[in-house]
């Protein structure tokens, strides 16, 4: 049986040493969601070395480029070589690594996004933690509010009982979904697994996977 992985450190190696105390202080990566505002704002009153304000509360690294009808509100720290592009809108408590990509019309609340992850194109991201080099298809969102509005309870080899109404996406280094995909709250995707586009998933993924739905889940062959 596939192991059903969801503490930090089995989703994310952290290289990023402006992130690192941040995932490494919490046992699961929802615990890190309350805790993304203050401390992006800790990082800015300390201060951060090679980082550049261009605005109220929004800090960027080198080589950052934003194109001019992107849109961001503070407080966020934007990774080097990151690129902002057309119609983006960061609404705010979003710290991300170097070299990700947030793409047109692409919106983000409230996450953390490592190294190289993408985000590039119609994509809602609200209330998540994307590792390294996760990448999601067009129009694969992140749904962070189940229509109850009860709290989110993970649904993995055990149930995990949240107690945060908002929760959107996990997904580990290396995860990919595909185009179209809706993960519904709390779903955690494990590291280097693909789903394939147009699926609706709920619940814990393993690593090293092909999600083709739901239910069909096959190991991945190296």
């Amino acid at each position: 049986m596939l192991n059903k992985l969801v503490e930090t450190k089995d989703l994310f190696e952290c290289k990023t040493p402006y992130l690192e105390k941040l995932l490494g202080d919490y046992k699961y990566p929802w615990e890190i969601l309350p805790n993304i505002k203050t401390y992006i704002n800790e990082l800015i009153e300390k201060g951060l070395e090679g980082f550049e304000k261009i605005a109220e509360g929004v800090y960027v690294g080198k080589n950052v480029k934003i194109y001019p009808t992107a849109v961001i509100e503070g407080p966020a720290i934007i990774g080097e070589g990151t690129e902002i592009r057309p119609g983006a809108f960061i609404r705010g408590s979003v710290i991300t690594g170097a070299n990700c990509v947030i793409g047109n019309s692409s919106e983000l609340k409230n996450c953390v996004l490592l190294e190289k992850v993408q985000v590039p194109h119609y994509n809602y991201v609200g209330d998540s933690v994307l590792g390294n080099r996760a990448h999601m298809g067009a129009g694969s969102i992140c749904s962070n509010l189940k229509t109850d509005g009860k709290a989110v309870v993970i649904h993995g080899d055990k149930e995990y009982e949240t107690g945060l109404r908002k929760i959107g996406g996990i997904l580990a280094d290396g995860a990919d979904v595909g185009c179209g995909c809706v993960l519904n709250p709390g779903t955690v995707i494990g590291k280097n697994t693909s789903v394939y586009p147009l699926n609706a998933l709920r619940g814990v993924f393993p690593a090293n996977c092909i999600v083709k739905s739901q239910n069909n889940i096959v190991e991945r062959r190296s």
